[in-house]
């Protein structure tokens, strides 16, 4: 499959068409970011509760919450690993408990805050992909950091926090337009064993983050742990930049659809550094009101990540992280009447791999049997917003697998109806 990274340009023309260059005055009032991971400008009388009166005495508060997404869900064999194509016409069922997280989040100052969230370390069901069923698991501690705003402009958070240098690597989970968040943002970041040693595309250390231009320019800039494996290993460094042309986009875990509330459109790089891996990537995000009936919500980004071709150095990630493309693209269309959202989503993980990065593997075939793309879609219906929907969604995920004649493009479904409820 050819790739076009033009593609993004396209995207991004199209979207300024349609955001035809408004421009709304930013609100003033101030925000703690943490306290949330539903945007505030759906979740707006939590919003107006945490800013609280500047001439008002301060007293410390705390919010308690919660976030489930539970699916009876189908499986053919073979759409996580093409290993098992032989058997691809075999579908796995399931009613899986997929995420149970529990979040506390406290104004501990006027400008200091806290952030904690729980979650299963694996889904309770039968897995999908091994056929074997779990009843109970531990929870593990997901998020934990702590927020201090100097001013507008400069804010630290500390701790336990999702890392990516794009915005669907940093959106929240309550806030999701497709039934999962995407199957590359996390690929070398998502558990402990992974290149990246992450906590489901977390990591510990300290992020700067602050607004200029009238709230229209947000930077992120932030010092990781990464992989570590003697105490001694050069810090992953994660930056990003983001200019919203429209209304000003201030939540901290980005929304994957506003569902029509506030005008976005936003236009982001990033790159993401430790060692000899490096990745690079830019993004666009777009959701406002077209026509009377409802909104249009756009999702697309761009990534070219390479582990390098340093196989001597100790933190060498050449033969850990190919070099390769991903693509990405969500679309969707909220009918604010009757309460639904049909989406569309494309993505791609393109290896193309430099030959010191195969460790003697033949290229073409470490690159041929590791690529895939993912096509799919669904309808969302909301019954309360973010609050509590219902979401039904097939995709397909396809790779090139080897058989006794060469190669075949084999193409592996899934089907999920899922239920989210979330309160905070």
């Amino acid at each position: 499959m050819k790739f076009f990274p033009t593609t993004l340009l396209i995207i991004f023309i199209v979207c300024a068409q349609v955001a035809r260059a408004e421009e709304n005055p930013p609100r003033k009032k101030r925000k703690s970011q943490l306290l949330k991971e539903l945007p505030a400008s759906i979740n707006k009388d939590t919003a107006n509760d945490v800013s609280g009166s500047d001439a008002a005495p301060f007293k410390p508060s705390i919010q308690v919450g919660a976030i489930v997404h539970m699916f009876a869900g189908a499986e053919q064999d073979g759409f996580g690993s093409p290993s098992a194509a032989e058997a691809a016409k075999d579908w796995s069922k399931s009613f899986t408990l997929y995420r149970a997280r529990v979040l506390v989040g406290g104004q501990l100052s006027k400008k200091g805050s806290f952030f904690m969230e729980t979650d299963l370390p694996s889904a309770i069901g039968v897995q999908l992909s091994t056929g074997n069923k779990s009843t109970k698991v531990s929870p593990i501690l997901l998020d934990c950091q702590y927020e201090y705003d100097f001013s507008n402009a400069f804010q630290l958070v500390a701790g336990m926090q999702l890392v990516s240098n794009n915005r669907n690597g940093l959106q929240g989970a309550a806030g999701l337009m497709a039934n999962d968040f995407t199957y590359f943002q996390y690929p070398y970041n998502l558990f402990e064993n992974s290149p990246l040693n992450g906590n489901f595309g977390r990591d510990l250390g300290v992020n700067a983050r602050g607004f200029l231009a009238k709230d229209k320019l947000e930077y992120r800039l932030g010092v990781f742990t990464g992989r570590n494996t003697d105490g001694k290993a050069p810090l992953r460094t994660v930056g990003r930049l983001a200019y919203s042309f429209l209304d000003p986009d201030k939540d901290y875990y980005y929304a994957g659809t506003k569902l029509g509330n506030g005008k976005t459109f936003t236009w982001g790089a990033g790159f993401d550094a430790q060692g000899s891996y490096y990745n690079l990537s830019t993004d666009v995000f777009l959701d406002k009101p077209l026509g009377q009936a409802g909104s249009l919500t756009l999702n697309a980004a761009f990534q070219y990540m390479t582990g390098g071709t340093d196989t001597l150095s100790k933190y060498s990630f050449a033969r850990m992280i190919p070099r390769q493309t991903v693509q990405f693209l969500e679309l969707g269309y909220y009918f604010k009447e009757p309460k639904l959202q049909p989406w569309v989503r494309f993505e791609n993980q393109h290896i193309i791999s430099q030959q010191a990065q195969t460790s003697g593997v033949p290229t073409y075939d470490f690159d041929q049997t590791n690529s895939s793309y993912v096509v799919g879609g669904g309808l969302n219906y909301f019954f309360n917003g973010t609050g509590t929907n219902l979401r039904l969604s097939y995709t397909t995920r396809s790779y090139d697998v080897k058989e006794a004649t060469g190669y075949a493009d084999k193409t592996f479904g899934q089907v999920w109806l899922q239920v989210q409820f979330f309160i905070f």
